[in-house]
């Protein structure tokens, strides 16, 4: 009889470690839960040259302060806001995967968060009529960020939309020993002055039939600008001569894409072209049109992706 009560005590006592340690490790994950980073999407403000500019910033639950991490600024097109370039784009999902931070600033206008443009230098509207200094108020934004998180400053770049593709060009040559590459989508070099100080990357996508701003060059037929735009062979030109690359590309093709590289460049840049055959104006893999109403993206390819591909593998030296 003894020896069956100690049998069920020692039960007993073997259930109470089981069940205390079961509580542990639930309170444990809990608390884990509790404290794991969110990924998140904030509105915030900063006043430059007296105006009050707005951006979107993404932090992905990856982010540790004591790791540098890179960032992607993402600027809207032509009449859009910072919200329609990030559902164009599709940046946060991959953000968080790949553990960048992605920044989406608003331009400028007269209205306070909708039909908003980027002084690019030629185009567009508002920013451009009048001349509303980006180019400053994006370093104003970026040092901004630089005392809040711990951004890497070999890994910061630049893409965009049209106007905003057009814009990412104007950093490029006039923010040089910031960004490290640009991805310009359906817009080209519209800056005369350019004039960059140091090598950056770039690759470009665009469609053949775009026409808003078109491959070719000039004034699209269903522009909303009176803007006669350059070419994307003299955008891409222009920095296969800044970058040292050589000349000819290697290219190949498949389904309604022609894939340019140009390679032996200075600096670890290099230059990359996706030519959409018979695309339009919009952004490659994207869900959603590239302005309002109309212009379907193709499927074959994500900009977004190949873009990050590519700007992970071109820091700054």
């Amino acid at each position: 009889m003894k020896q069956k009560r100690q049998t069920f005590n020692r039960s007993i006592s073997a259930r109470k470690a089981i069940l205390a340690a079961l509580l542990a490790l639930t309170l444990s994950l809990a608390a884990c839960l509790r404290t794991a980073p969110a990924s998140q999407n904030t509105l915030h403000s900063l006043t430059h040259n007296g105006v009050e500019r707005t951006y979107l910033l993404h932090i992905p639950p990856s982010y540790d302060k004591r790791q540098p991490i890179p960032l992607v600024l993402a600027l809207h097109g032509g009449g859009g806001n910072a919200e329609h370039q990030r559902r164009v784009s599709g940046f946060d999902t991959l953000a968080d995967e790949k553990g960048f931070m992605v920044v989406y600033p608003n331009g400028s206008g007269r209205l306070e968060d909708n039909i908003l443009t980027w002084n690019g230098g030629t185009c567009c509207g508002f920013a451009v009529t009048n001349q509303v200094d980006d180019v400053s108020f994006i370093r104003a934004l970026i040092a901004e960020l630089q005392t809040e998180y711990n951004i890497d400053t070999k890994r910061i770049y630049a893409t965009g939309l049209s106007n905003g593709a057009i814009m990412s060009y104007r950093l490029a040559c006039e923010a040089s020993d910031i960004f490290a590459a640009i991805g310009p989508v359906a817009g080209t070099q519209n800056y005369a002055e350019c004039q960059p100080t140091e090598a950056v990357s770039v690759i470009h996508f665009h469609g053949t039939e775009d026409t808003h701003l078109p491959y070719g060059g000039g004034r699209g037929e269903d522009s909303l600008t009176e803007v006669s735009f350059q070419s994307v062979d003299e955008s891409i030109h222009f920095w296969l001569q800044v970058d040292q690359c050589a000349p000819a590309p290697k290219t190949e093709t498949f389904e309604d894409i022609q894939h340019d590289v140009y390679s032996g460049c200075a600096n670890g840049t290099s230059v990359e072209l996706y030519t959409i055959l018979g695309g339009k104006h919009a952004w490659p893999g994207s869900p959603l049109p590239g302005w309002a109403g109309g212009d379907e993206p193709t499927q074959t390819i994500s900009a977004t992706r190949l873009m990050w591909e590519f700007f992970a593998s071109h820091p700054k030296p």
